[in-house]
């Protein structure tokens, strides 16, 4: 199922656009080699230590888990703006959503050893947690299927089976399995705690499977796809194409990190009527956040946009041709 073809370009050539549309994500795609991301991951690491502009505190008393104030960081670390605004990337993605494009989110994704698997989900509006829309596509409510979003998955170290790479179920893009109106209830004492099929398997202190729309649904695992991917790869793929990760089942210190960059057309208005983010037990207040317009330009203004980092390095937005 990889998909290997190396368009002369970083836009996508046809044949790549059409498997795309048909199984819901593409790659592994070569973004960097793997000792430019070595190279990249040891700065952007060694970064991650100091939080002093980080849009989000790591340390307040209504947090329950560490989920929330890992999102964001491009808008503190410059090498992690660069990433999010990267041709490489936003020309693909802008060959699936258009030329203007917003990343409204980034996040770590680190799984250590003896780190659970993620559960099977799928993300439309992303109310999965809060019970609150964070995206809404024009048109849409918070009862609709929408598109969610594209995201891009880096992997910043090797990602193998044994270590936990990310699982896809192809072509199930396009229909919901899980009510995101439902709202799943936080437990940290749920976290490595439970097998699921035979798989140790959670969500961050949730189980997804509570918004299932029918409780005895499974997800077909049969036709799941592991996707193996050298550091310095990434793969593109709907948010709501059904997704897991395996369980880090290596010895020693072989830790996977995946950093995750979320992009939607200009025209989506991203938390809308709400100020925080509430979710995996914690809220957090949304004032210095703002979406980057990584390619091209927004005659929407439906959101708020950040021209510079926290740090105060202007971003360089990709020009659309």
């Amino acid at each position: 199922m990889t998909t290997t073809a190396e368009p002369t370009n970083t836009a996508l050539a046809a044949e790549e656009l059409a498997f795309f549309h048909k199984n819901g994500y593409l790659g592994p795609l070569t973004i960097y080699t793997p000792a430019e991301m070595a190279e990249l991951w040891r700065k952007v690491h060694r970064e991650t230590l100091d939080r002093s502009y980080a849009a989000y505190p790591e340390v307040d008393a209504s947090i329950g888990a560490p989920n929330i104030f890992n999102y964001d960081r491009h808008l503190d670390i410059d090498l992690l703006v660069e990433h999010v605004c990267n041709q490489k990337i936003v020309d693909r993605v802008a060959a699936i959503l258009g030329p203007d494009i917003l990343c409204w989110r980034s996040e770590f994704f680190p799984k250590y050893p003896g780190d659970e698997g993620t559960d099977w989900h799928q993300a439309d509006t992303f109310a999965n947690a809060s019970g609150k829309p964070q995206l809404l596509w024009p048109g849409e409510s918070a009862e609709d299927f929408g598109a969610g979003t594209i995201t891009v998955w880096t992997a910043f170290t090797d990602s193998t089976r044994e270590n936990g790479c990310l699982q896809i179920i192809p072509g199930t893009q396009k229909t919901m399995n899980y009510d995101e109106t439902k709202q799943m209830n936080y437990d940290e004492g749920r976290i490595n705690a439970k097998i699921k099929d035979g798989v140790p398997r959670g969500f961050f202190g949730y189980d997804y499977r509570q918004l299932q729309f029918h409780a005895d649904w499974k997800p077909a695992e049969e036709d799941a796809y592991s996707l193996v991917m050298e550091k310095g790869q990434c793969v593109i793929f709907w948010s709501t194409l059904m997704h897991a990760s395996l369980p880090n089942t290596s010895k020693g210190k072989d830790y996977r990190m995946g950093f995750a960059t979320r992009y939607v057309p200009t025209k989506v208005r991203i938390y809308p009527d709400t100020d925080h983010i509430e979710e995996y037990g914690g809220s957090i207040s949304l004032d210095k956040w703002g979406a980057v317009l990584a390619r091209g330009r927004d005659e929407f203004g439906h959101n708020k946009i950040v021209t510079e980092t926290l740090r105060g390095t202007p971003i360089r937005t990709v020009s659309a041709p």
